[in-house]
């Protein structure tokens, strides 16, 4: 059988107005075969100052955030606050399926191109928009940054020492990326549903929502911890409440906790460490099942971790990971980006992909999408346009506009 190069949404056109909040969403449907045509200002869209950037090099062109989150997309430019940049918009939109905005709710609407204009140009187009806080509510009108979102929904709390304000996780645009994703997914729903009615609707994400989705995966145990390291727990009794450990071995960290027996055997390691002749008398004849294993005093723990300390640095993490599966042991290496980059398992599946960056002379490694499918692959088509790169392609060759106006409007600043 002959292999199937269009994608699941290969029938369909995205117009992608979004900013960083919502870069993701077109980035997904882009993946899945549509033809998403990323619009932005003219001079740039603002995320393309975002770091980091190819080369430490600070230019809108270089920044590997906006490659991230733009593959698969065309790019033009347009001034939609003009009255020749709302014609234009509003003869794309007849062709198109999703319109994907992050602007300030009613500003749209302010523009005449709010969602009961754009459905009286098409009454098939579907308008996702991903807001701070949603089109509606007491707080529509907030601002917001990933921090707001992370702190405001309920994320931000359990991270961080217990005698210190809690901190922030992971990637600045954190909480962006599940709204985008979560915009892709009301697409698609809304998508399935104008199969049965034919007509288009508005999908309202709000990012403090998204956030606040997430949270379902925290547990208490984190607040406990706190808690008892500010009640002093670990002071006054020489315990150590959190017995989670990254240790040090040859060439990086793996995680190993010494904790409940029942959730973490811990006889399996003395066993790979006895093996090894490398375990203590006090390892072997330990009680691992004793039911105060968390108010250990610290000098117990010190006779338990020196030697644990010890076999671990006397390993690489490839090491530890195979013998760790031969010996039962629940413990996995802490992989660098590197190590991602070297994995067996990764690329087996194909996971790395590489995009020609013509203007750069370069391929340039990306993740791969987030599935595979057995038919309509997913797939990565483009790297991420330069700025206007596609505007006489969008402009002239497919919606006819002569160049002689395109010249026009370049001088007057609407594309």
């Amino acid at each position: 059988m002959a292999e199937n190069t269009e994608g699941m949404l290969t029938a369909y056109r995205v117009l992608d107005l979004a900013d960083e909040k919502g870069l993701m969403c077109g980035k997904i449907l882009g993946d899945l075969g549509a033809d998403v045509i990323k619009i932005e200002k003219p001079g740039g869209d603002p995320a393309r100052n975002l770091g980091p950037f190819y080369h430490n090099e600070t230019e809108p062109e270089k920044s590997l955030f906006w490659f991230a989150l733009n593959t698969s997309k065309r790019g033009i430019t347009l001034a939609l606050e003009t009255a020749d940049g709302r014609e234009i918009f509003e003869r794309l939109v007849k062709g198109a399926d999703f319109v994907i905005e992050t602007s300030s709710p009613g500003y749209m609407d302010s523009l005449g191109l709010g969602y009961t204009d754009l459905e009286k140009i098409n009454p098939e187009v579907i308008l996702v928009s991903i807001t701070p806080f949603g089109q509606t509510g007491p707080y529509r009108d907030w601002k917001t940054s990933d921090i707001v979102a992370w702190a405001l929904g309920g994320y931000l709390a359990p991270f961080g020492e217990g005698d210190r304000p809690p901190i922030q996780i992971g990637h600045h645009s954190q909480a962006y990326l599940h709204a985008g994703a979560d915009g892709a997914m009301g697409a698609l729903a809304a998508l399935f549903a104008r199969g049965s009615t034919g007509e288009g609707q508005h999908v309202d994400v709000s990012i403090h929502e998204s956030v606040a989705q997430c949270a379902e995966s925290l547990s208490g145990v984190k607040g406990v911890a706190r808690r008892l390291r500010q009640q002093g727990k670990e002071t006054t009794t020489g315990a150590s409440p959190d017995p989670a450990h990254f240790w040090p071995c040859k060439d990086g960290y793996v995680c190993w906790s010494y904790g409940n027996a029942r959730i973490t055997p811990c006889r399996p390691l003395i066993n790979w460490m006895a093996f090894k002749g490398m375990a203590t008398d006090f390892l072997k004849e330990f009680d691992w099942e004793r039911p105060d294993f968390m108010d250990v005093y610290q000098q117990e723990r010190q006779r338990i971790d020196e030697p644990t300390a010890a076999f671990f640095m006397a390993h690489t993490k490839a090491e530890l990971l195979e013998e760790a599966i031969e010996h039962k042991v629940m413990l996995y290496p802490v992989s660098t980006t590197a190590d991602m980059l070297a994995n067996l398992q990764l690329s087996e599946r194909e996971f790395w992909i590489e995009l020609e960056h013509p203007e750069l002379g370069v391929k340039l490694t990306y993740p791969g999408v987030f599935a595979n499918t057995s038919n309509a692959q997913l797939r990565m088509t483009r790297r991420a346009p330069l700025i206007g790169e596609h505007n006489r392609e969008i402009y002239q060759d497919e919606l006819g506009i002569l160049a002689e106006r395109l010249s026009a409007w370049e001088q007057n600043g609407v594309i």
